[in-house]
């Protein structure tokens, strides 16, 4: 991805999540500090497809300064590669192909981690878009579906195709987000491929991504529910490679953030339940960061008033908060991330 990672660090990058790293998220998260690179939400691609406006607005009312990269799941050879090719009509700095989402709604259907289970098929559609794409081709994958042995034939496919960067989320289709995290195999990547690697999966703090970058040789961290939960992770990250003080935020300011993300992130004519209940997306991952309690209350609210009220008797204090998800490779370090 020569020309858009920054010089002389690693690259932080925003990791696509469906229905809610939207322009919106986008825009707030960018107020914080923000990544090097973000990626759409995925176009789901079938026979006769377009893609959906609401995921384009991302691209073309990119306020963040940053580059953006298309992000597309499918199977359907002729129609990935029209898509991907109208996809770069628009101001986008790659088209990124999905082969690692582990819901079951998708994989069944033979599209994102399903593939994994056809290297072959993987093998042609690598062929075809990248034949296809004339920007940057990416791939984001799992390392498997459901054993990481299946890893090294995907990387023999993988370094077949000119790919200008692979991002690897180091658990298998079937592990979906538990631990262990497969550090192993992404550390493998980077010393198969002669392209960038990515390393994803449960960064929730600047001291595990030091801790995954020193154990795989990653290029940079493709960060999701780290980042929704603490969207000052990115800045946090890069204060600690430039050997500064990594500053934790306070109660008051997480409530300022939930507040921005209820402000920018519900419609306005949404009725006011279904505006709750979006916010709650966004609470599942913060909440891993806060405490069992306040998650078991905030899935049992139903209107802003009940909503705002957990929040401030939680988040309306001084202190500094570490955000970190239970996950997290800190809470102890014996599944290597």
């Amino acid at each position: 991805m020569s020309g858009l990672f920054p010089a002389g660090r690693p690259a932080l990058v925003l990791a696509p999540m469906q229905d809610v790293t939207d322009s919106a998220f986008w825009k707030l998260i960018a107020s914080y500090g923000g990544p090097d690179i973000y990626f759409t939400e995925y176009f789901r691609v079938t026979a006769g497809y377009r893609p959906e406006r609401k995921i384009l607005r991302s691209i073309t009312e990119n306020l963040t300064g940053r580059p953006a990269v298309a992000q597309i799941i499918g199977n359907d050879l002729g129609w990935m590669v029209k898509t991907a090719r109208s996809l770069e009509r628009y101001p986008v700095a790659a088209v990124d192909l999905n082969l690692g989402c582990p819901a079951p709604v998708v994989y069944r259907k033979c599209a994102g981690g399903g593939l994994l289970r056809d290297p072959d098929r993987v093998d042609a559609l690598l062929g075809a878009l990248r034949g296809g794409i004339e920007r940057r081709f990416s791939v984001k994958t799992r390392i498997g579906f459901s054993r990481p042995e299946e890893f090294d034939r995907l990387l023999e496919i993988f370094g077949r195709h000119r790919l200008d960067l692979l991002t690897v989320h180091a658990r298998t289709v079937q592990e979906k987000y538990r631990p262990p995290v497969h550090l192993d195999r992404i550390a493998q990547a980077v010393r198969s491929l002669p392209f960038p690697v990515l390393a994803n999966g449960n960064v929730s703090s600047a001291d595990d991504a030091l801790h995954v970058l020193q154990a795989t040789g990653a290029r940079g961290l493709m960060i999701g529910r780290g980042a929704i939960r603490n969207p000052w992770i990115f800045q946090q990250i890069r204060d600690r490679l430039d050997g500064r003080d990594v500053r934790l935020p306070a109660g008051r300011e997480v409530l300022a953030y939930v507040q921005a993300l209820y402000e920018t992130g519900c419609s306005s004519d949404a009725p006011e339940r279904a505006q709750v209940q979006r916010m709650k997306k966004y609470m599942n991952f913060l909440g891993e960061g806060i405490s069992p309690d306040f998650l078991h209350a905030i899935r049992r609210v139903s209107t802003r008033k009940e909503f705002f009220d957990v929040c401030r008797n939680a988040l309306d204090h001084g202190e500094p908060m570490p955000l970190v998800g239970t996950a997290s490779p800190s809470c102890g370090r014996s599944p290597v991330k």
